[in-house]
């Protein structure tokens, strides 16, 4: 009964994580590239040829890597060693406001993007989804681990219970089957978790060595986890105050040492991630932009345009002894966090329920959460917590929940303490898989048909699933009904959490069942308040020309438009992030009722005459020769 047992628990998991692999590499072909994909690729491409970090060096290398090697083995035209030289003087189409022209500071991937989408054309797409396609591992081993981890917790229901949520979640889901890093650092986060959680229970070498390893592959996919280098000391010495007066078989001493070779090896990882490139320099030898590492009070923009905010180079090391230390890892992913912290130092505009501001909020990410993870996930966790809080008087207990919950925490607070930049939520992403798992505990309520609760569980776990599908294959712009669903999203939140690009293959399909949408007017945007996008829609045969701005827009080049105060009789396609952008320069398209939409991001409209008169003269703007 036993190997029927685990033969039948075997092909369950199995069978959910094909599935969640057929939703995965289905959305992978349908999506066009999102705006920080297309400057992955050609960023992970150039690492491999050229042996250099600098691109993209805000977040570590590992994903990228991956992604680029099925593009490698093919006849995409990629920059040859001296055209990479000339990358950082290409002329991007930037925002001068996000991409200052000082060199440090500018974000030189995205003129390599440019470069890569202009030499492969509408080839570019298919390169971008054999890159997505080589990603897919990352999230299988995520699936794995949460199913693996509940499974030893809480039993084998609790187990399929977690890997359900981790499968199914629309917002892993939505990443997993895209090149940025997000996904990846989730895998590969719970997974470093749960290898210390099984060091921590049973400190022998095999599982030191591969805790450290583990440590090290999280570190190089996204440098959030370089929380767990302070935060795996503490969580070892907590575990062991638990156990005071039980030493174990292992004398504490030797447990310092194999706490330090995880510690250790897992920089060298970092260090053997970047090809060693210039690991152990001189602290005093780098220039840096953040506040911390300048010495300099940051240079804040204007708080009308954001404009100007010039970065202020330093270091704060120099002419100390400090200076003098050797920094034990590589050059670009030092600079990366630095880089980083600067972006957060720079109060760009963020939006919230129709607000934007440049301050953020602190319950910025926690507002994410709750309006884009599925209802029935979140009352799965409060079950998860009445169940927690009935065997909270088991050390055990208390203590594995402490190593399960305590990365999640930390990566919230940390994420949400930085309020210069309130635009992701995939920035927490990574605390997902440990509120998967510690939701699963409800399994074993389930299991011993405890009632309401049995009952509850398993409605909320159908709820999850049939949420999450019934918005598929969209899931990057999935909103749960608290907020109206996806079609009520957009006024809650922007930027990657609705809009980032995805459905500009979806526009074609349309416009190539419906000919009479001619000409087009087509505002097709990445970065909210930009009228322009990496991703040229005539690269996959949509022609098309801009819309008129609107008569309330601000900060908009109007020699770029056909007229500067619309609106005018025609067919339009509208980014959803643009309608709702700072600007204002289409928001006059909400006065219209869109006639489709182009996956939940792009709205079509068909504005007639009488439409646009009537909206003209509601807005104080008078015009005789409409078309």
């Amino acid at each position: 009964m036993h190997g029927n047992s685990g033969r039948l628990l075997c092909g369950a998991v199995t069978a959910i994580i094909l599935v969640h692999l057929g939703l995965l590499v289905w959305g992978a072909v349908q999506h066009s590239p999102s705006l920080d994909e297309v400057g992955h690729l050609p960023a992970g491409i150039g690492h491999w040829q050229h042996g250099r970090f600098e691109l993209y060096c805000v977040n570590p290398p590992l994903v990228r890597l991956v992604a680029a090697l099925p593009v490698l083995c093919t006849r995409a035209k990629t920059a040859s060693p001296v055209e990479w030289r000339d990358v950082p003087r290409m002329a991007p189409r930037e925002d001068s406001s996000l991409f200052p022209t000082q060199l440090p500071a500018r974000r030189t991937e995205f003129a390599a993007a440019d470069y890569f989408l202009k030499r492969n054309g509408q080839r570019s797409f298919g390169y971008f989804t054999a890159a997505r396609l080589a990603c897919l591992p990352f999230t299988v081993l995520g699936a794995l681990v949460c199913f693996r981890w509940a499974k030893e917790l809480y039993g084998a229901a609790a187990g399929v219970l977690a890997l359900t949520l981790w499968c199914f979640c629309p917002n892993i889901i939505a990443h997993a089957q895209m090149i940025t890093p997000d996904a990846g650092a989730t895998a590969f986060g719970v997974t470093a978790a749960y290898v210390f959680w099984r060091w921590l229970k049973g400190p022998t070498w095999a599982w030191t060595l591969a805790a450290g390893a583990a440590l090290g592959l999280a570190e190089l996919t996204k440098m959030t986890w370089i929380v767990l280098l302070g935060l795996w000391p503490v969580l070892w010495l907590l575990w062991r105050w638990s156990e005071r007066g039980n030493l174990g078989w292992l004398p504490w001493r030797q447990q310092i040492g194999q706490l330090t070779v995880i510690l250790v090896l897992g920089v060298e990882l970092i260090n053997f991630g970047y090809g060693f490139e210039d690991s152990f320099q001189r602290l005093d030898a780098f220039t840096f932009l953040s506040s911390p590492l300048t010495g300099k009070p940051p240079v804040v923009p204007s708080s009308a345009t954001l404009s100007g905010g010039s970065a202020a180079e330093g270091n704060r090391f120099v002419g100390t002894w400090v200076g003098s230390l050797r920094v034990p890892l590589p050059r670009n992913y030092l600079l990366g966090i630095d880089r980083q912290k600067w972006d957060f130092e720079r109060r760009q505009w963020s939006f919230l329920r129709g607000q934007w501001r440049t301050e953020g909020w602190w319950y910025y990410y926690l507002y994410c959460l709750a309006i884009k993870g599925p209802c029935g996930t979140w009352l799965l966790i409060l079950l998860a917590l009445t169940e927690g809080l009935r065997r909270r008087g088991r050390v055990a207990a208390w203590r594995n929940s402490l190593v399960l919950l305590a990365p999640a925490a930390v990566v919230l607070a940390l994420v949400s303490s930085q309020t210069g930049i309130n635009h992701h939520l995939r920035y927490v992403l990574p605390i997902l898989p440990f509120l998967f798992i510690w939701a699963s505990q409800v399994a074993v309520a389930m299991e011993s048909a405890h009632g309401k609760t049995a009952v509850l569980a398993a409605g909320a776990l159908a709820w999850s699933v049939g949420s999450s599908l019934w918005i598929y294959p969209h899931s990057l712009s999935y909103f749960n009904e608290t907020v109206g669903g996806p079609t009520g999203g957009p006024a809650h939140l922007a930027d990657s959490n609705v809009d980032w690009g995805q459905d500009l293959l979806y526009l074609r399909r349309w416009l190539v069942e419906h000919p009479e949408a001619r000409p087009l007017g087509l505002a097709y945007t990445l970065d909210v308040g930009a009228p322009y996008t990496l991703v040229d829609p005539r690269t996959v045969g949509i022609e098309y020309t801009l819309p008129p701005v609107g008569p309330d827009a601000t900060s908009i080049d109007t020699s770029r438009t056909p007229d500067p105060s619309g609106p005018l009789p025609g067919w339009y396609a509208v980014s959803v992030g643009l309608l709702h952008a700072r600007t204002k320069q289409y928001a006059y398209f909400t006065q219209f009722r869109p006639v489709a939409m182009a996956g939940y991001s792009i709205y079509i409209y068909h504005v007639t005459a009488d439409e646009a008169r009537r909206v003209r003269g509601e807005s104080g703007v008078s015009r005789t020769d409409q078309r």
